[in-house]
Order: C-alpha cells, then structure tokens, then sequence
C-alpha cells in the first residue's frame, strides 16, 4: 500500500487511514474484543493509521489491538476541549488508556467551529503546543468541516496537519462547496500542511458510488491519507484490496449498519441534537419532535451521543 509524508511532520502514513468512530458507542458499539480484532487485521494487512477521538471512546480498541499484533501504528487523536485544563486532561486520557508515551497527531476537534475557533479554543491549542514542546505530541492541528477554517489554518505557522471534509457530493462542508475545499487544501499542503481527508464516502451515505467517490478523493492533490471508517473484516479487507490496486472486486455493501432514527414518542424537544449537527440534518418535524433528513446526514452519530434521553437510535 502506498506510503506518504504528512506534510513537514516527517511522520509517514499508509494512503488508507483506519476511520475508528463507527466501531464506537456513537454508532456500532462493536465490544473491545471484537472490535480489536478488526483493527488488528487492518494492523496486519499494512495499515499504519488510526484516526479516533476522545468522544469516540475507542481507546481501548486500540489498546487491545496493538496488543495482539504488536504494532504500533501512527495515531491521531481529536478533542472539543476549549480550556488549557480540559485538553490537558484529553490528552493524558489518550496516552493513558492506550498505554502509549507519546500520540503522533492531536486535533482540535472542531467539525462546526466557526472561523474565531482559534481564539475560543487559544487554551486548548496553548496546550497542545505545550505538550508537542514536550515530545508527548508529535503533531498539532485541527478537523474541521469548514473551507474558511481550513483556509485559516493553511496559513498559521502552529498548525502542522489539517483534517478537512470533503466528498464529490459536497455533502456536510460548511461554508463552500466541494471545490472550495480543494482548493484551500491545496493551498494547506503548498504552506507544507499535512492533510487526511475525512469523509470522502460521506459517512457511508455513497456507498453505491464507491469507486468514482474514492477517486474523488484520491485524486485531491495535496493529500496523504484518506480516513474511512470500517466496523468488520469484510470492509477492511476490501479497502485494503481496492487501494492496492486490485481490478474486479465485487462492489462492497455495508452490512450491519442502518440509517440514525429518532424515536419520536420519547423525543422531549430540547434540540441538543439540532445544535449538535455538524450537516443541518437535524430539525424539528411539525409535531414540534426531532426529525433526521437523511439525504443530509453523513452518520456521524455525534446526534445520538448528545440525546439525554436516548431516543436517537440506529435501526
């Protein structure tokens, strides 16, 4: 599988990156070790990159897959903390749960944040800059779902990988279309950025355009890895064959996974999903109850981690 270089971080990662949300609560809830199993055949078919997240608390998926190969891929990770105390405890979460010294690339989580997210969040990215003077963070950046975000963050000289959202269908970018956000990512990797692509199969939403979606995506220019999300061995087997460049493959189908519905006899009508939504999927229906459009949603599951009362489900 082809390697590349993220930018001027010197760290080299495979061209497919191992999305781990949906092995999470936000979507499949899949056990440690079954999940572990998954990303430990990824592990050892050639993979080398894994993007997680304090909210998708996968940690110890992870944990437990390094510990049946013995590898130790490059890993990112990703916080909503705003404060300096908040990421500090993200961090140390992250090094600790995964029993790891140091965390290759650490984000700010920042999929709807808009173009003051580098003000609002300057604790935050202080203390990400504190701990990569340490040497516990390799990297620093920033994932967002914005083209001025993205365009902000070409040009700071503390940002050193950008994770963007991008599809052929423009499905979930704010603030541009689709060639907006190529551009700005291109002009992240000539300012020596190094960027991943997020959601380039629209959180599984293209599915049936598998082929044309990934050479969207693989054909951006500027990009080192593309982040897909994969919840069983069947998935994993079959990106890995498609970005090695096998001919014939049967298309791949999701299994398993369904469309996010609201329960709307236990909906209380208090819209923490509607302000969660980073896509506009989210509203309320003429009964004044929570309603998904799904020809918006791009399955992040962020909606059903935010319900207090549970009544976003996948079904």
């Amino acid at each position: 599988m082809n390697k590349n270089v993220l930018g001027k971080t010197g760290i080299e990662v495979t061209e497919l990156c191992f999305g781990v949300l949906p092995i999470g609560p936000l979507q499949k809830n899949i056990p440690v070790e079954e999940g572990s199993d998954t990303i430990a055949l990824a592990l050892q078919e050639g993979i080398n990159f894994l993007d997680t997240a304090q909210v998708y608390k996968t940690y110890h998926h992870i944990k437990r897959a390094m510990e049946k190969t013995g590898t130790r891929p490059v890993i990112t990770s990703k916080s909503f903390a705003t404060s300096y105390e908040d990421m500090e405890k993200a961090i140390l979460e992250a090094l600790e749960e995964m029993a790891i010294e140091y965390i290759d690339i650490f984000l700010l989580h920042a999929a709807k944040a808009e173009t003051d997210v580098f003000e609002v969040r300057q604790g935050a990215l202080q203390c990400l800059l504190d701990y990569k003077g340490k040497g516990l963070v390799k990297a620093v950046g920033i994932a967002t779902h914005s083209v001025k975000v993205v365009e902000l963050a070409a040009l700071r000289d503390d940002m050193d990988v950008v994770f963007p959202l991008i599809n052929k269908a423009g499905r979930g970018i704010i603030s541009g279309t689709a060639e907006d956000m190529k551009k700005v990512i291109s002009l992240c990797s000539k300012n020596g950025k190094g960027v991943y692509l997020m959601k380039v199969l629209g959180g599984g939403t293209l599915i049936d355009d598998y082929d044309s979606s990934m050479k969207f995506g693989r054909g951006i220019k500027g990009s080192s890895s593309i982040a897909v999300g994969m919840i069983n061995k069947e998935e994993v087997l079959y990106n890995i064959r498609y970005f090695r460049g096998e001919k014939d493959i049967e298309i791949l189908t999701i299994r398993n996974r369904k469309n996010p519905r609201v329960l709307q006899s236990q909906c209380i009508s208090c819209g923490s999903c509607i302000e969660v939504c980073h896509s506009s999927a989210v509203g309320f229906d003429e009964t004044g109850k929570a309603s998904i459009a799904l020809d918006k949603c791009i399955q992040c599951g962020y909606c059903m981690g935010k319900c207090p009362v549970f009544c976003i489900r996948i079904i």
